[in-house]
């Protein structure tokens, strides 16, 4: 498997589609925004077959790994994890970054602790999905 920094949106933009929207059932209104413009995409591949994407952001001292999906036929892996530890390693190397944070999925909490976040703040809504904000060390 290799994760690698991508500008190939289309493939990112597929994968994204394929995960939340026709899986998870989230609107297209909600899935696209004008942040992927501005942001940082990254693809994972198993066997030259890209099977997942992540966006990275800096938001002031943080950096934010957002969109993280994996296509149901690589879950379980490991793809996942090494796609966000690369985005924690990315951000890692960029200056005055103190920390990562991202917003995830109710249930995938137990995946991210293993990864070293750790939850705060409240649970909320997003996309009729409970996530909860996760922060790791930078």
């Amino acid at each position: 498997m290799r994760i690698e920094q991508t500008t190939d949106l289309a493939t990112c933009h597929a994968l994204r589609r394929a995960v939340f929207i026709d899986e998870q059932g989230i609107p297209e209104a909600e899935e696209w925004d004008d942040l992927d413009k501005s942001s940082v995409h990254l693809l994972a591949y198993i066997d030259d077959t890209p099977l997942g994407t992540a966006r990275l952001r800096q938001e002031g001292v943080e950096g934010r790994i957002g969109r993280v999906c994996v296509l149901s036929e690589a879950r379980g892996t490991g793809l996942g994890a090494a796609l966000v530890r690369f985005g924690v390693d990315w951000f890692k190397g960029q200056p005055d970054i103190s920390s990562v944070v991202l917003g995830a999925q109710s249930h995938a909490l137990p995946f991210y602790e293993k990864l070293g976040f750790a939850a705060f703040g409240p649970v909320y809504d997003d996309a009729g999905i409970p996530h909860q904000n996760m922060r790791a060390q930078a």
